[in-house]
């Protein structure tokens, strides 16, 4: 049972980040376990082609609702915690101007449908994808205002139950349905997607309203709408860069003019390896309204402790994930369908990637509010840096005669090259400007890691059966015991108890 405990102001922010991250840990295994029977359903009945055309469609209007949100998913605590109005005007100020910047988008993406489909083939059903825009933006802002306040369980609901269960009932129900009418199945997969995303949205707005009521006497503020989106320009940017560094490689990919089907299996092996990334972008709200009270106080000890101490935490649970997934690889590939078996190393690179990743995202948590430019700065250098290793390698795979796959592997890696680098240059900015050093590596990780790699050795050696249901868990297992023994500190089990009220 876990245990009640007193703490003091700093440690309750901890213990506020550790409740936030309890639940975002819950809400990956429920990620998890929702996203694979979509990526069985669309591997095993739509195919890797419809997949691939699928990924690729969605870029655009993913892309289009990050930008709608004018860098608010991050930004909002920062507003919340300086208006003077109450917090249903400022989520309302926030939701109208997302809400209209949104609406232009999709307008435009719907009258000028090439971005989501170069080839130029849709139907009519696929064409209703820029729909999606408005709410996808729109939950974002909800979440985020959920968070201010502690709210993690309304994202995991939303994103980690609603939306991937939506979309894999509905992609199934669509194929069925397509048995008789044939012209249907072949939207399923984005009809399946606009379902998803209005479903989430929705499971956000109620517990929003909840929360936070109707605005009373709230009138709209035209000149303050302006400015927040001026300031809001850098957060805007570094969203977009960072949801862009995870999208340039499928684009570039189309670029290449890589087959359909390739980009398919790339799509699933990065979905499998980004569930991971929930477990840190989710901690950026929670971290937000701590950092905000610390930073408007002058504790810049205390910013640097919160920031390690939550890299650490995300560090190692990402790494035990990475392990889990990548040493049993070509069995979690091939449950999607035996052609989907050939994507195990760019699964591999991409599990790397997200692990490198970590260090940027609780970084970045910091400098949003005490480095807003050289940040962006930072984040342009990544994904520029990303597309040129990411051409190189390309390039060089085609020159050298490999198979696309090999191509696909190279633009893997350019990710996690880029990522790497990324971590240590925000890392070195936010510690010359806290005069305190940040860093979320620990020996431990390394002590952890050997013996699990160990154990999924062994569990290699058995049916693919035995290796997805009995490895993976022995893995974690392993892996979660070593590093609960030789790398949680005092402050570390703080994770697993309770704030005594």
């Amino acid at each position: 049972m876990a245990e009640a405990v007193h703490l003091s102001s700093e440690q309750q922010d901890i213990a506020a980040l550790a409740k936030g991250g309890r639940t975002n840990f819950l809400g990956f295994l429920l990620r998890l376990a929702a996203r694979i029977p979509f990526l069985f359903i669309a591997g095993r009945l739509y195919g890797a082609e419809d997949l691939g055309r699928f990924a690729s469609a969605t870029i655009a209007v993913e892309l289009a609702a990050q930008l709608a949100t004018l860098g608010q998913k991050r930004g909002l605590a920062q507003q919340l915690a300086r208006d003077d109005r109450d917090g249903a005007s400022v989520v309302a100020d926030a939701l109208m101007l997302s809400g209209f910047v949104s609406a232009v988008l999709a307008a435009l993406l719907y009258a000028f449908p090439a971005p989501m489909f170069p080839s130029g083939h849709y139907t009519h059903l696929q064409r209703l994808l820029p729909l999606t825009v408005v709410p996808l933006a729109l939950g974002d802002i909800a979440l985020a205002a959920l968070a201010y306040r502690f709210d993690v369980g309304a994202t995991v609901r939303a994103r980690s139950v609603v939306e991937p269960w939506t979309l894999s009932i509905v992609a199934g129900a669509v194929w069925l349905a397509g048995m008789a009418f044939l012209p249907i199945r072949e939207s399923g997969l984005i009809l399946a997607y606009v379902a998803s995303i209005f479903a989430a949205t929705l499971t956000a707005f109620v517990p929003l309203l909840r929360s936070y009521g109707a605005p009373r006497q709230w009138s709209p503020r035209p000149i303050d709408l302006l400015r927040l989106a001026v300031s809001n320009l850098p957060l805007a940017g570094a969203d977009a860069i960072e949801w862009g560094t995870r999208k340039l490689d499928l684009f570039l990919l189309g670029v290449f003019q890589v087959p359909p089907a390739v980009i398919g299996i790339y799509y699933v092996a990065q979905q499998v390896a980004t569930l991971p990334q929930k477990l840190k972008t989710s901690f950026e709200p929670i971290l937000g309204p701590v950092i905000t009270r610390n930073l408007q106080s002058g504790n810049f000890p205390a910013v640097a402790r919160q920031v390690c101490q939550v890299g650490f935490w995300i560090t190692a649970a990402q790494a035990g994930v990475a392990l889990a997934l990548g040493i049993p690889g070509a069995a979690v590939m091939g449950l999607v369908g035996p052609g989907f078996v050939a994507g195990t190393a760019a699964l591999a690179l991409l599990l790397t990637a997200e692990v490198a990743a970590a260090p940027a995202v609780v970084s970045e948590a910091a400098l949003i509010y005490v480095a807003r430019l050289r940040n962006l700065w930072i984040s342009l250098g990544t994904i520029v840096l990303q597309g040129v290793l990411t051409i190189a390698f390309m390039l060089a795979a085609q020159r050298l005669g490999f198979n696309p796959l090999m191509q696909a592997a190279g633009a893997a890696a350019a990710l996690a090259i880029a990522l790497a680098c990324a971590s240590l240059a925000k890392s070195r900015l936010l510690a010359s400007l806290l005069g305190d050093k940040i860093t979320n590596w620990r020996w431990a990780l390394l002590w952890a890691a050997a013996p699990a790699v160990l154990v999924g050795a062994l569990t290699k050696l058995m049916p693919e059966w035995v290796e997805l249901a009995i490895g993976i868990p022995a893995i974690l297992g392993v892996y979660g015991l070593v590093i609960w023994r030789r790398g949680f500190g005092p402050e570390d089990r703080i994770l697993f108890k309770k704030q005594a009220p």
